[in-house]
């Protein structure tokens, strides 16, 4: 994924856990209500910190980008970032042509002009995040330590990042 460089200090730190991190898991509300989670590439994390995938305009989460969460995990650095925030589809051409990528192809085959092309967007409003140390040495320490403690001990750093974006107020929809 691009990083460019980032407007904040919790913007900066949030890049920096998932820069390494190539595949988020992008979770969205159905029309039902149920949670449905898809893993997604993220192509670039602009500078006001909003994350960049490629996606296909007829899937059924263009339209449940309202409230949605990316996750990425890092099992072997034991790095773990939740976003929360909002997603939005542009179909800029210049912007698509400049984040193309042939890892894509199989799934647009007519490259960055394949009709059903899109980019999503996702803004962050906050994150939560979890870096533990990159050791797996420390980290197995880290689970035997509470069993022998018999409470929780804290190994790495554990943190909440709100406001990450401009505040945009999310419209109400009435059935």
């Amino acid at each position: 994924m691009k990083i460019a460089t980032q407007t904040g200090a919790e913007l900066t730190h949030v890049a920096k856990l998932s820069e390494n991190i190539p595949i988020a898991m992008l979770t969205t509300s159905d029309d039902d209500g149920a949670l449905a989670s898809r893993p997604m590439t993220a192509l670039e994390m602009d500078a006001q910190g909003a994350l960049w995938f490629f996606t296909d305009v007829r899937s059924s989460k263009v339209d449940h980008l309202r409230a949605v969460n990316l996750s990425f995990m890092d099992k072997d650095q034991g790095a773990y970032v939740s976003l929360s925030g909002r997603g939005e589809i542009s179909t800029d051409r210049a912007r698509i042509q400049s984040l193309w990528t042939v890892f894509a192809k199989p799934w647009f085959p007519d490259g960055p002009e394949s009709s059903n092309l899109a980019l999503l967007k996702f803004v962050p409003n906050k994150a939560d995040y979890w870096d533990g140390p990159s050791s797996k040495m420390v980290r197995a320490f880290g689970l035997i330590a509470p069993i022998i403690a018999g409470k929780p001990v804290g190994l790495g750093e554990q943190g909440s990042l709100t406001a990450l974006s401009p505040s945009t107020p999310i419209p109400v929809l009435h059935p």
